[in-house]
């Protein structure tokens, strides 16, 4: 060994599923193991418990698992009946995938832009993106909220913009299951919810998975209805075109097992970001919770001057650090989405941010010292 490569820092997991894996012990592959044992594969009794469990946790009458997240979106707008000639408002500033969804049914997405303090979607551009949409000769069906990095949007905000403008409201929670808003558990919110379970997610498993929450029990019939290529009571006689969109047995018992640890896994990944923002508030733009939320910190996201960010994450890599971005660019600025309509006002925030934000290692088991070896690289890189 050279004395080069001795001097090398060693390397911070950006999320630690390995100590989450050892923190479970042998519950995973017990839970695994009673799949093999009955071999119902498929739809199987873990599935039904899981949903329950899952429902239960979040206040909802009602939780429909399927295959991913995007899934659940898409599930959730073929119920609804989506399609040509029909607007749904999504953010700009997040995961393709509530245009990606939109799109594909052949509905128009139309992009809003985001809060400036909380990056998710702001009720005002999205007013705006529905105006836009009927002057462009569409109905709007749909607001997807996205409650982005484990921060829930304007709830209020988005029911009142729903009822005004007679449009269903679907929250993708896809980085927040179990984040709160004015003190309710996101999916007892909107008229649906959608989730993830990919397993970088707050509660994931270790494959992909998604789950549908809403009271709604004539929607429930028709998502586990569209999940199983559109069944009716009798298998060979479809009712409705679907899709294959089930969540596996498997999967559902790793989740049972996760989602007993998850409450204190929440109260560490709160603790961490606590601790991040006290040891960073003096040099770097960092997360902002409203009063009457809580996040379940997806990311711990902060703001840099804009043009810095590329030597900011050179030097924190240097000590061993990862970072991510998310997003570098909008979705308004992707090849596959920069055709579609945005709100008429643009979307600078989106724009500015997709320049400034960078991501640190965030999981509920980075421990003190790991985490101040991250603070101290971080004030470092920043005043460099």
């Amino acid at each position: 060994m050279t004395q080069h490569a001795r001097l090398q820092p060693t390397p911070i997991p950006f999320i630690d599923l390995v100590a989450q894996r050892r923190a479970l012990g042998g519950r995973i592959d017990a839970a695994v193991a009673r799949v093999m044992e009955h071999c119902q594969f498929i739809l199987g009794p873990e599935v039904q418990a899981l949903e329950a469990e899952l429902a239960a946790f979040c206040g909802a009458r009602h939780a429909v698992t399927c295959a991913s997240g995007t899934d659940a979106l898409a599930l959730v707008l073929m119920a609804k009946g989506v399609g040509p000639g029909d607007a749904v408002i999504c953010p700009t500033f997040t995961f393709c995938a509530p245009a990606e969804v939109t799109a594909m049914l052949g509905a128009t997405p139309v992009f809003a832009d985001v809060d400036e303090a909380t990056f998710t979607i702001a009720p005002a551009s999205a007013a705006a993106a529905v105006a836009h949409a009927r002057r462009l000769g569409l109905r709007p069906r749909a607001i997807i909220t996205v409650d982005l990095y484990g921060l829930p949007a304007d709830h209020d905000g988005f029911a009142a913009l729903a009822a005004e403008e007679n449009l269903f409201v679907l929250d993708d929670a896809a980085q927040a299951f179990g984040a709160t808003y004015q003190g309710r558990p996101l999916g007892s919110i909107a008229a649906a919810t959608a989730t993830s379970f990919f397993p970088a997610k707050p509660l994931g498993c270790y494959g992909d998975g998604g789950a549908v929450f809403t009271d709604d029990a004539g929607l429930v019939e028709i998502l586990q209805s569209l999940r199983v290529h559109g069944y009716g009571t009798d298998r060979y006689d479809h009712v409705r075109v679907g899709i294959n969109g089930r969540l596996d047995t498997v999967q559902a018992a790793v989740l049972l097992e996760k989602l007993k640890i998850f409450p204190d896994e929440i109260v560490g990944r709160n603790r961490v970001a606590r601790t991040y923002s006290e040891g960073l508030a003096d040099v770097v733009r960092v997360p902002v919770v409203p009063a009457g939320r809580t996040s379940v910190w997806a990311q711990y996201t902060i703001r840099l001057p804009a043009g810095r960010r590329e030597a900011f994450a050179t030097a924190l890599k240097a000590d061993g650090i990862p970072t991510a971005v998310h997003y570098p660019k909008p979705l308004h600025r992707q090849t596959a989405y920069r055709d579609f309509p945005c709100a008429p006002d643009g979307l600078p925030v989106a724009d500015r941010l997709s320049d400034e934000v960078i991501s640190l290692p965030m999981h509920s088991y980075l421990d003190e010292p790991t985490q101040t070896r991250i603070i101290e690289a971080v004030r470092r890189a920043a005043v460099a």
